[in-house]
């Protein structure tokens, strides 16, 4: 098997964790989870199952994690989200939904070795400024493959999202900057964002130098954590659970 440098992995792996991870969490059987779980809105599953890894914190905190969304709709449903069973409870009926997703949809795409390969990148990363990431990556995993599989999936994810939110603050990028930049008006109105925006076509350069940073950040971490031919063949197993993922 050829190998893979590290920045080709992120190009061939990163994008799939993106989407595999976005569709547990938007998948209508998600929300009709969490309802049963005692969480009738599903953006307040959404929030507190989310962001309560990070415990027994004020809203402003999850808001500065989570970064992309307006600080009042976080703090709204964060507030309501918790208010059923508590931050921590939250996340274990949240994570709960991931692993039956992953046992509806994943399957063995991927199998024990997926696992062990995307376990030492997450066990390599380093957590300094990323709480989100480390809360998720502290929580325990299924014992099955499939469940484990999209568990470390979304912790991926998070990763990722988590180095993307220190590169866009580090380019001088507010959270909405970085959204308009990077894509049009609708992102921001699917995120919540309402009103009057503003035109962030000025800050494309900087949202490119944000995404180049991110890249090189996750990209170091691959270098560690994998040989240039178990880099290669994470690449497939993560296009072989997104083949199965995402059809």
């Amino acid at each position: 098997m050829d190998g893979l440098d590290a920045m080709e992995t992120v190009r061939a792996a990163d994008g799939i964790i993106h989407d595999v991870g976005a569709a547990w969490m938007l998948d209508p059987a998600t929300p009709e989870r969490g309802k049963r779980a005692g969480y009738d809105n599903p953006f307040a599953f959404y929030f507190a199952g989310r962001g309560g890894v990070l415990g027994d914190v004020d809203a402003g905190v999850v808001s500065a994690a989570m970064g992309w969304f307006p600080a009042p709709v976080v703090r709204l449903f964060w507030d309501e989200g918790v208010a059923v069973a508590g931050a921590r409870e939250a996340a274990r009926r949240y994570a709960a939904t991931c692993v039956e997703w992953g046992r509806d949809h994943i399957g063995d795409a991927g199998g024990e070795r997926l696992c062990e390969l995307a376990g030492r990148v997450v066990d390599a990363a380093e957590g300094s400024g990323l709480p989100l990431f480390c809360g998720w990556r502290a929580e325990p995993l299924a014992d099955d493959v499939p469940g484990r599989t999209a568990q470390l999936v979304h912790v991926l994810r998070e990763w990722r999202g988590a180095l993307h939110l220190v590169a866009t603050t580090a380019a001088g990028l507010a959270p909405l900057e970085a959204v308009l930049a990077g894509s049009n008006e609708d992102r921001a109105r699917f995120l919540g964002w309402r009103g009057d925006l503003p035109d962030c076509s000025a800050l494309k350069g900087r949202r490119a130098e944000a995404e180049e940073t991110t890249d090189r950040l996750a990209a170091a971490v691959y270098e560690r954590a994998l040989s240039p031919a178990e880099r290669a063949e994470f690449a497939e197993l993560v296009r072989a659970v997104g083949a199965a993922a995402l059809g």
